[in-house]
């Protein structure tokens, strides 16, 4: 399996790297500038609404990443029929899609979680030397709590990241993978105050299965599926 990925990996030209640090880039500078330039009239006012707010954006920005994977690595292997030459390897079709979608979860959970570490500690090290901007203290324990925050963040939003597999694979469609993503990152961004749908055990956990049941019935339907 993981030469599949490595070979699944050098076959697409991962250039996805680039894009996420142009990504967590664009994501600090906008936190920078609501944070620490009074733009958002006090909405990150303490550490916890900034950690809160970074998890926010950078869960929303790699739940689209997601689904542009997943575009180029499964949709449009059908739509271009590369497919077919593919499924001609002499390699189970399952595991083909089990490495792709594996690049995907495994893409998503790690592109969440250490872009919100970093993105945060980069945030915490401004507020230290802006002292009365960020109000409270930065404890120990509301970064242990953090750091586990993003790692549980990071591991649903990986789940809820292979969602839109099921609308584009209906349709062999790259819109509409893309635009699923979409609709699922405002269903979970969406709420008022510090209330979000996503940060709602309940409906993280319940996406997040979805999620891998869809690509597990993908995996496994994959062998008698008509590629024609």
């Amino acid at each position: 399996m993981l030469k599949l990925i490595r070979l699944e990996l050098r076959k697409s030209k991962f250039t996805f790297l680039k894009g996420v640090l142009i990504a967590d880039l664009a994501i600090l500078v906008l936190m920078l500038l609501l944070a620490f330039t009074g733009m958002d009239d006090g909405e990150f006012g303490t550490y916890g609404d900034l950690f809160q707010g970074v998890s926010v954006f950078v869960k929303a920005t790699y739940i689209i990443f997601a689904s542009v994977l997943i575009s180029k690595l499964v949709i449009d292997e059908y739509k271009n029929n590369t497919i077919t030459v593919l499924f001609m390897y002499p390699v189970p079709r399952k595991m083909l899609m089990a490495a792709k979608l594996i690049i995907v979860f495994l893409f998503t959970f790690l592109s969440i979680w250490l872009s919100n570490i970093v993105i945060s500690g980069i945030l915490a090290g401004v507020g230290y030397f802006l002292p009365n901007v960020i109000q409270g203290a930065l404890t120990q324990k509301l970064l242990l709590t953090h750091l586990i925050t993003a790692g549980t963040d990071a591991l649903y939003a990986a789940g809820i990241g292979l969602i839109p597999l099921y609308f584009g694979m209906r349709r062999k469609s790259v819109s509409a993978t893309i635009v699923s993503a979409v609709l699922i990152v405002m269903l979970i961004s969406s709420g008022f105050g510090n209330f979000r749908m996503g940060n709602l055990l309940g409906i993280s956990v319940s996406l997040a299965l979805a999620g891998v049941a869809i690509a597990y019935l993908s995996i496994r339907k994959i062998e008698h599926q008509d590629i024609s």
